[in-house]
């Protein structure tokens, strides 16, 4: 068995959007017209999951390349935009 083989996502709520394999759906692979899609009008960030303010990385994506390289890259992305979800969020007062 290889690591990442298996996405290990039943822990997340059943709201998370996944592949029939369980790996998440993020960005533009999310299906918005399905059950507990995307519900805000923004278009979602790119590692964003169905879960807006919630981001995934690395093995666990659906379109992931299963690289630890990648995973490490992804995950400094993931951090960026959550960084933006935050700054963006309107019921943030600004600093």
């Amino acid at each position: 068995m290889l690591i990442g083989a298996d996405p290990h996502t039943d822990w997340l709520p059943d709201g998370v959007q996944r592949d029939d394999r369980g790996f998440l759906l993020t960005g533009s692979d999310l299906r918005a017209d399905s059950d507990g899609g995307w519900p805000l009008t923004r278009p979602p960030m790119p590692l964003e999951t169905s879960l807006p303010g919630v981001f995934a990385a690395g093995d666990v994506r659906q379109r992931s390349v299963k690289r630890v390289a990648s995973a490490v890259g992804e995950g400094s992305i993931a951090a960026t935009e959550l960084t933006q979800y935050l700054v963006g969020r309107p019921d943030r007062a600004a600093r």
